[in-house]
Order: structure tokens, then C-alpha cells, then sequence
């Protein structure tokens, strides 16, 4: 199996919503399709006809902003373009028709609503849902409206104009005689009451979007590369729309369509990609995860005093507790990678400021890695699922097949990562230069050797000669699982690593058993559970590349780090819009074939789009200015 297939949808967002289209502009044929606002479904179908017939496709495109869809369709005569964007918690569509035909034909819409879950979308089975209501016709209007079991209400609300010819329940019909017509509608997402509040207008909509303030972050990258400046734009672009505020700033959400919300690894690896451009990103990140860390006890949040969030979901099921994440602290890594983020953020603008202000927060997290952290004290931290349907598998690797011994057995825990324990090394360095910053020079000095303790140990047990890496893991019984990973690269990323080694480690990523030619698969191909498609068995993630090509530079190794970067480079030519997705196929790069497209794959997914201002960093570049 080889060569990248054809993305079938669009995605677009603003804010808490975001809209998933077919290439026609419909909401369809595809699950996925629809309009999503505080992740649940609320427009289920859209379908527009011609003469009781779909209209043929002329061109589809999402604009360079990455904020607006554009559909051209022609049929019986008959030439339409479609335009829409959200704003607002609205679907804003223009339709522009022209009949050029002797007669009137008819226009049709066809629409639904839902209010599935974003989890049911997934495939998720409910025992029982709420109350849907029947669609309520009120002149230009079509109303639907859902009773869930959290006892909120919701409210999609459909308005055309000018209004419809006829009206039935969910299908509207426009008699157009030749001529050039204009129709606008609009598809508001309410949550809780019914404010039937104006509706600012297509072009009005459309200038606030394009003036938002996190949208409205310089133009553009310039280097004298065209197909390099078409990955950055698009990259920049796509970074600018998943940016959304919140009541603690500004925060990248994690990708479309199944991670539109906050997830705490996301948001700092992400920040750490922008970092040396945008560190008002970081600094969104820091404060946001900082008011949401953890402040007791949960078990079925996977949560203690100190840790880091992993993600927050709006919707329905997880208000009710069917699903563990309204607030949820499943993720080993966040924690001290939120240290870290704070040290790098300092280091890049002296902000002391902030840094006093989550002082409390930091010092929490570093008591956290102690004391709930390191599950059975010797050294190293691990996890251990507590929550009722959370996840198995805790680090960035979270898939439950992810961590696995040499013959395959999957490990039980509790696991120690590779990575993690080079991020808690890595944050206690960051947080001893951040204690001397504040004159804490007995904690800074406690500190340093508690990573250097850190380093020796985990040099010692998790190094596997014959393998030239380090173990991915330790399982429960403190059993190396030596598996040739992507991880360990991760360990450089985070200066764990002696010299020595950092070189053994490269040549081993680098071979042509975990470097496919288009990245370093996220294990190696000589190992048991070997996929190319498998999500985290064999597949090629940009932004885990990124991590490892930041690490080779750490440690000079440049050639290795202007590799990955030159191959995902390549790959980016091959993936519409030149986005990068969240994950594609690991098979070996074969010539005059592109990468192979991952089905599910998040695209735009944020550390995927960011992961090109590391590695041109790591590549042995500057990233350029903005302009």
C-alpha cells in the first residue's frame, strides 16, 4: 500500500465550533460531516440539490487563511458557488447562483440537527439519549432543539434570506428564475437558551473574522524557497485558526475534527514549536494550564494535587460522566513538560513576571513528580490508570497496543516511559535556573541533584546495548520493554542523554528500519508489533519528528536533524494545501510516490502544523521573521 489519497472533507473553525464539509460544501455522505459547537453535532445534514439532483463539482478549496470554503458546482444549466465560514458560533454560507438556462429551476436544501455527541460521532454506544424535538418552520427560520441528559437545552437555528419559496420540516425549496441570484443563510449554535439575538451579516461576519485579534498575527513567512514558503504559510494559517480564547488566555487547540478543545501535551509541545516567534503562545499555555491544575484527589479523573491537565471536553457525555473527560488528567508527561514550558518561556523572554505569578504552580507540579508521580519510589515516574474508561496507556503514545515488550506482550503497569523521565530531568533543571531567578538558591541546589540522580539511574536502567537505544519503557515489574522507538528521541530532546550515546541513538533512529525516507517511524520496523498504518506502531508523526530533530541539534547532530527536516519537507509537497497531517503511513519512500495518507487522521491537527518551525530551527536555520 504506498501513495497519499485524496482528503474527501474540509474543516474550519472559530472559537468552541467547527464545521466539517464533503468536498460539494455538504454535510452528507460522510459521518464526520457537520457543524459542531461545545463538542456535540449540531447540524447533522446539509445537502443541496438542483432539480432534486446533487449538482456536479466544478472546484473545491479552503482559502490561505484556512478560514473559508469555497465551492464551485454546476448543473442543469446552472453555475453555484458556495462560500462559508463560521464565525460567532454561526455557520455563515453566500450562495451565488446563476440560471443562465429558459426556465426556473429549483434550489433545494435539505438539513438535519442531531446533537450527537462528538464521542457518538466516534462511534461511541449510548445506553439512551435525551429528548429531540421536532423542527419548528417560523418564516425565514427552521428551528431544532434537544433536551440532553446533563439538562441543557440546545438550539440550532437555520436563516435564509431571502426566505425560502416553501418550508417543510427540514427541507426549504427556492423557485430561481434566470437570472443571477444571491442567498444567504446562516446556522446558529446555542447552548442553554434560545436568544434568537441578530445575526451580523455575511460581509460584516466575514470582516470581523479576518480582523479577530487571534487570527490577526503578522502575514506571512518569506524565504527564497516557494514550496517551503507554501508549507510555512499554510502551517502559520492553520496555527491561527486552532488558536482560541479562553478565560485564561490564548490556547491552540489540538486538531479538527475529533480534538477541537484544550489538551494540555498539545498545548506545550505546540507552544515549544513556536516559541522562538511567538511566545505569547507559551505564555497562554502556561496560564491556562496553571488556573486548571489539579487540586485533590480523583480517581476517575486520574487526577492529583499538582498535575497537569490532559484535556476538557463540552459536550453532553461528559457531563454525565459517561466519558472521564470534562476535566481529565490522564497524561504522565504534561506535568513536567509544563515545567519545562515555564524554564524555555523565561530563557526566551525574561517575563519574571509570570514566572512569579505561577511560582505556586510550579512548585506544585515538581511536588507532584515526587510524591504522586513516582508510584512505588525508585526514582522514576509512572502511571497506572484509575479512571473508569480513561486511558491505558498515558504518554503521548496512548493507544492501547502502544507499549509492548520485544515478543509483543503488551507491559502492565504501572510504566515508566523513557521520555518521561527525561522531561522530569529536564524539568528540574528548568525549574532550578527559575529558582536561582528568584533567589531560591537551596532549592536550585536540591534540584540539580535530584536530575543528576535522575541521569544516572536512568543511564544505567533503561540503556540497551545490543539495541543502540534506550528502553521504551519499564513495565511493572521494572522490566525493560526494549523496543526500537521513536521515544528515545524524545530523550534528547530533553538533554538527558551523555554524548556518547546521543550519537549511538541517532544512527539508530536514522537506519533505514525507523527512518522511512519521508520521517522516523514511530517504531521500528524490525520490531513485533510493526505497522505502517498501526497509529502509534509504525506510522510517521511530524511533530514526533520535530522533538527528535530539535534533540539531534541539541547534540550536533546536524546532518541527522537537515534530514528529517528535508524529508518532511518533501512530504508536505504531497499532502493537500501543503498541510501536514497529525500522522501518516510509515512505508519506505519509494520514488515518484508521496506518503500515504493516514484515513482518520486529524488535519489540521496544531502540533502537526507547528512541527515546521522546529525542525527549520533544528535544521540549522533561523525560522524567518513574520512580516
Amino acid at each position: 500500500m504506498s501513495g497519499s489519497a485524496p482528503n474527501q472533507t474540509h474543516a474550519i473553525k472559530h472559537g468552541d465550533t467547527f464545521a466539517v464539509f464533503d468536498l460539494f460544501g455538504d454535510a452528507d455522505a460522510l459521518p464526520e460531516c457537520g457543524v459542531y459547537h461545545q463538542d456535540t453535532r449540531f447540524l447533522s445534514r446539509l445537502a443541496l440539490r438542483i432539480n432534486n439532483e446533487s449538482p456536479a463539482l466544478v472546484s473545491s478549496a479552503v482559502s490561505d487563511d484556512s478560514v473559508v470554503v469555497t465551492v464551485d458546482l454546476a448543473g442543469s444549466g446552472v453555475r453555484i458557488r458556495r462560500t462559508k465560514f463560521l464565525w460567532d458560533a454561526t455557520l455563515h454560507e453566500r450562495l451565488e447562483i446563476e440560471n443562465d438556462g429558459d426556465s426556473a429551476i429549483e434550489l433545494s436544501i435539505e438539513i438535519d440537527a442531531d446533537f450527537v455527541d462528538l464521542f457518538e460521532v466516534r462511534g461511541f454506544k449510548r445506553a439512551r439519549r435525551g429528548r429531540l424535538d421536532a423542527a419548528r418552520v417560523r418564516g425565514d427560520a427552521i428551528e431544532f432543539s434537544y433536551q440532553g441528559l446533563d439538562q441543557q437545552r440546545r438550539y440550532t437555528s437555520i436563516r435564509f434570506d431571502p426566505p425560502p419559496d416553501e418550508s417543510v420540516r427540514s427541507r426549504v425549496c427556492f423557485q430561481l428564475k434566470p437570472a443571477k441570484t444571491l442567498l444567504d443563510l446562516s446556522v446558529r449554535c446555542e447552548l442553554g437558551k434560545r436568544s434568537w439575538a441578530s445575526i451580523a451579516d455575511f460581509n460584516d461576519a466575514l470582516r470581523r473574522l479576518r480582523s479577530a485579534p487571534a487570527i490577526n498575527v503578522g502575514q506571512k513567512f518569506v524565504t527564497k524557497d516557494e514550496q517551503l514558503n507554501a508549507w510555512l504559510h499554510r502551517s502559520l494559517a492553520d496555527l491561527r485558526m486552532m488558536l482560541t480564547e479562553t478565560s485564561s488566555g490564548v490556547y491552540p487547540y489540538a486538531g479538527l475534527p475529533w480534538y477541537s478543545t484544550v489538551f494540555g501535551r498539545d498545548g506545550i509541545i505546540t507552544a515549544f514549536e513556536c516559541l522562538s516567534f511567538d511566545p505569547t503562545i507559551a505564555r497562554g499555555v502556561l496560564t491556562y494550564l496553571a488556573a486548571t491544575q489539579a487540586t485533590e484527589e480523583s480517581p476517575q479523573r486520574d487526577a492529583q494535587p499538582g498535575k497537569i491537565l490532559h484535556e476538557t471536553r463540552g459536550g453532553e457525555m461528559a457531563a454525565c460522566g459517561e466519558v472521564p473527560f470534562d476535566r481529565y488528567y490522564g497524561s504522565i508527561d504534561a506535568t513536567p513538560l509544563f515545567v519545562m514550558l515555564a524554564g524555555a518561556y523565561y530563557d526566551r523572554t525574561a517575563d519574571v513576571d509570570l514566572i512569579r505569578s505561577i511560582r505556586p504552580n510550579i512548585g506544585q507540579a515538581l511536588n507532584w513528580i515526587d510524591h504522586f508521580g513516582d508510584l512505588d519510589g525508585d526514582g522514576f515516574v509512572e502511571y497506572e490508570r484509575s479512571a473508569r474508561g480513561g486511558l491505558r496507556n498515558q504518554g503521548w503514545k496512548d493507544s492501547d497496543n502502544a507499549i509492548f515488550h520485544a515478543e509483543g506482550a503488551l507491559a502492565e503497569g504501572p510504566i515508566a516511559l523513557c521520555e518521561v523521565q527525561a522531561y522530569v530531568f529536564a524539568a528540574r533543571i528548568a525549574a532550578a535556573n527559575l529558582a536561582r531567578i528568584l533567589e531560591e538558591n537551596a532549592l536550585a541546589e536540591q534540584l540539580d541533584r535530584q536530575a543528576e540522580a535522575l541521569r544516572r539511574q536512568f543511564e544505567e536502567i533503561f540503556w540497551c546495548e545490543e539495541l543502540g537505544t534506550y528502553a521504551i519503557a519499564l513495565d511493572g515489574r521494572k522490566k525493560p520493554c526494549q523496543v526500537r522507538s521513536s521515544n528515545a528521541g524524545h530523550c534528547l530532546f530533553a538533554g538527558i542523554v551523555n554524548q556518547d550515546r546521543a550519537a549511538r541513538v541517532g544512527a539508530t533512529l536514522m537506519n533505514e528500519e525507523s527512518f522511512s525516507g519521508w520521517g522516523i517511524r514511530t517504531i521500528a520496523a524490525t520490531e513485533s508489533r510493526y505497522d505502517p498504518m498501526s497509529y502509534h506502531n509504525g506510522s510517521i508523526w511530524p511533530h514526533d519528528n520535530a522533538l527528535i530533530a530539535a534533540g539531534f541539534a541539541r547534540y550536533g547532530l546536524k546532518k541527522e536533524a537537515t534530514a528529517i527536516f528535508q524529508a518532511l519537507s518533501h512530504a508536505s509537497t504531497h499532502f493537500e494545501l501543503n498541510r501536514v497531517p497529525e500522522l501518516f503511513g510509515g512505508f519506505a519512500r519509494e520514488s515518484g510516490v508521496g506518503p500515504t495518507r493516514y484515513p482518520i487522521s486529524c488535519s489540521p491537527q496544531t502540533w502537526s502544523a507547528c512541527a515546521v518551525f522546529l525542525l527549520f530551527e533544528s535544521g540549522g536555520q533561523t525560522v524567518p521573521s513574520i512580516i
